[in-house]
């Protein structure tokens, strides 16, 4: 039988006293629909315009991709890569649209139309729910919009976002079902739990806490009662085994963790109260902080007056959800499983609820609907095209790299290094994000698909891509990479260090027909703009430089290093 509260609306505020005395024919009905059309239709000419924008994974899931829609198949890559199917169960929905639609689609437009999902299905699947819970259209959807931009999207956690607005969409769908059958409403929660678990775990683990709040009811009802209490936790138990049933099967068919059998759980915490206000941050911080915190003062300043005023509502089975995910978010590792940026995971999905949760100012007269209206679309249109100007900057970055790869001959291996400069470098934003992580890591494996050729650093971590290395590249090959700097090459002592973690970097010279540098146009702080002797240069731009390493040369006996050398356990990433 369906529960009573289900289908209950948000608690009516108080009306102030200067919006009761004007005349219900003069609230006038909101309509949020140009800005969020206006935003579908900025972030589709970006994507369009912008191939290769500053997303930090971006390039390395179009080269995955390439390969995966049928360039695994083609010399020198059905010699290096393999697919197997049952190196995971989760983390897999882009690679399956890639095995499946790349031949069809192409995989430039498949990339891009995969990247457009990731930024708008978040802030539309909010915005679904929001008009769901709150039965109809408010001005203060636009401001959800503001949440299309984050660290994850920014660092290219394509599935993860994409998830995160299937289990909104999921969500709106769940609520709409709760007042009808119960069985309909398990057979729903399966299926989406399916999906979910394909698309990327942490979506299911999403779409249950959403569950967990909608069932709670917008009124907190069910804790008037013991046996109001007990219903919903018996509710929850059967809605937790409708969702993760799916899961457990797939991992029982395919029982691989993320480096489960690797390194062990090799966590790592945000243990200061520093790290933790940083990793709330990674909900907003895209390319420079300051300007993601200015923007969001209006929408900080709009929910103050709204509570100010009486004029808020809000549901409460969510908002439990939010506060539950801001804890996460605080006690949950950075690192772990071989996974990066765990933590940066929960601070979205806490504030995509808390967007979704709230209605300030739902009645509105005229003049003020205007004002508020004008102000949103503001803040999420402007967000929007400052972040088209740091794309349009990062293009020159993206072709500097494919410049130089066309002088690479088809199956060549190739080593990425960087250039890192001592401090963080003034007027190329597109190039850093939260956390000064760069956005450029991922540029040099455009080698796949553009130049043909071999780089150590492609995604094939078992229990999140089904592609594996064949020997003998395995040898040289890394599940994930960062990029070292190139002084390190002239290091033999802490070359020695850095090869536990990266052991390709071990007899590199005879490992490696060319050194591709990055950042080129930042001097190093560990040997300026000196490289390494034996190197002769095959191709130039400022950004990148390709070096072809000369197999004769025999380096002359290690005397020590005359410089700086990078320092394994605190210089690098």
């Amino acid at each position: 039988m369906p529960h009573s509260t289900a289908n209950l609306s948000p608690v009516e505020p108080a009306i102030p006293v200067e919006i009761a005395a004007v005349p219900d024919s003069a609230i006038v009905r909101q309509r949020p629909g140009f800005a969020i059309a206006a935003f579908v239709i900025l972030v589709a000419i970006f994507v369009a315009a912008f191939q290769f924008p500053p997303i930090l994974d971006y390039p390395n899931h179009y080269a995955r991709m390439w390969l995966l829609a049928g360039g695994i198949a083609e010399p020198p890559f059905d010699r290096i890569y393999a697919l197997d199917w049952n190196r995971t169960f989760t983390n897999v929905g882009i690679d399956l649209a890639a095995y499946w639609l790349g031949p069809l689609v192409g995989v430039p437009v498949l990339a891009r139309s995969l990247l457009f999902l990731a930024i708008v299905l978040p802030p539309l699947g909010a915005i679904a729910l929001h008009r769901r819970l709150f039965g109809g259209s408010y001005y203060w959807q636009i401001a959800i919009l503001y949440f299309a931009w984050c660290a994850t999207l920014i660092g290219g956690f394509i599935n993860f976002q994409i998830g995160l607005g299937m289990a909104l969409f999921f969500a709106t769908v769940d609520h709409a079902l709760q007042p009808k059958s119960r069985t309909a409403l398990f057979v729903w929660r399966a299926v989406a739990g399916l999906l979910l678990t394909v698309m990327h775990i942490f979506s299911l683990g999403f779409y249950m806490a959403l569950v967990c709040g909608l069932e709670f009811s917008p009124t907190a009802a069910a804790l008037k009662s013991p046996r109001a209490f007990v219903g919903l936790c018996l509710r929850l138990v059967v809605a937790m085994l409708a969702c993760t049933l799916p899961a457990i099967c797939l991992f029982l068919y395919a029982p691989v963790l993320p480096d489960g059998n690797d390194t062990g759980l090799g966590a790592a915490w945000n243990d200061t109260p520093g790290l933790i206000l940083a990793n709330l941050m990674s909900a907003i911080w895209t390319y420079t902080a300051l300007a993601d915190m200015l923007l969001l003062i209006p929408l900080v300043l709009v929910c103050t007056n709204a509570v100010r005023t009486g004029r808020l509502r809000l549901h409460a089975g969510l908002a439990v959800t939010a506060i539950g995910l801001l804890v996460l978010a605080c006690i949950s590792p950075r690192h772990v499983l071989g996974t990066g940026w765990i933590s940066w995971r929960f601070p979205i999905m806490a504030a995509l609820v808390a967007m979704a949760m709230i209605c300030p100012l739902p009645r509105l007269p005229r003049r003020q609907a205007l004002t508020l209206a004008v102000v949103l679309a503001c803040v999420a249109l402007g967000r929007t095209a400052w972040i088209g100007v740091n794309w349009w900057h990062g293009q020159a970055d993206a072709a500097a790299v494919r410049s130089v790869l066309a002088a690479v001959p088809e199956g060549s291996a190739i080593l990425p290094v960087t250039h890192k400069p001592k401090g963080m470098p003034v007027g190329i934003d597109q190039r850093h994000y939260a956390w000064n992580e760069d956005t450029f890591r991922h540029l040099p494996t455009l080698a796949v698909p553009y130049a043909h050729a071999f780089v150590p650093t492609i995604f094939t971590a078992a229990g999140k891509q089904p592609l594996t290395v064949l020997s003998p590249w395995r040898d040289i090959a890394v599940p994930e990479g960062n990029l070292f700097s190139i002084g390190l090459l002239n290091c033999p002592a802490e070359l020695k260090a850095f090869s536990a973690i990266a052991p390709y970097l071990a007899n590199w010279r005879q490992r490696f027909d060319f050194v591709l540098v990055v950042n080129a146009d930042m001097p190093d702080q560990y040997g300026g703009d000196t490289i390494p002797p034996g190197l002769r240069l095959a191709a130039d731009t400022p950004f990148a430089k390709l070096y072809a390493i000369d197999k004769a040369f025999v380096p002359a006996a290690d005397t020590g290093p005359a410089k700086a050398c990078p320092d394994p356990w605190t210089s690098e990433g």
